[in-house]
């Protein structure tokens, strides 16, 4: 592996964190969206991120097939008129927030890698000067 690999496979990482980041502040924005008549409330997406020799790609988003949350509102008008339950997303924003913070660190961790694959391009480059 020579540097300039080193330095394409780390913003192949910055990139997917970031596409990551924005699915997660996607999910987070629609937290509290509710079932309205004939539409189902945001369902929750994950990123499946895939890597090889060339570094890390988005595989796909995917969403989350667990059950939304319901609610107890008799008085809301999105509820059911049957049960009066309110049907809402099911993201979890505590798991939101986490996945978030993961995502983060994994990304300062691409730009230190990549900083310091300059770095020791920089002083190369300086060696041969006098």
């Amino acid at each position: 592996m020579n540097l300039n690999t080193a330095l394409r496979i780390s913003a192949s990482g910055l990139a997917a964190e970031r596409f990551r980041l924005d699915v997660i502040s996607a999910n987070i924005a629609n937290a509290n969206t509710v079932k309205t008549a004939g539409k189902d409330p945001y369902r929750r997406r994950e990123v499946e991120i895939t890597g090889d020799a060339e570094g890390v790609h988005i595989g796909r988003v995917v969403e989350d097939q667990r059950p939304f949350r319901q609610v107890s509102e008799p008085g809301n008008p999105n509820a059911d008129p049957k049960t009066g339950l309110v049907t809402y997303s099911n993201v979890e924003p505590l798991e939101e927030m986490v996945n978030m913070i993961s995502a983060s660190r994994a990304y300062e961790a691409n730009i230190a890698a990549f900083n310091s694959a300059r770095g020791m391009i920089r002083d190369a480059l300086q060696i041969g000067k006098i």
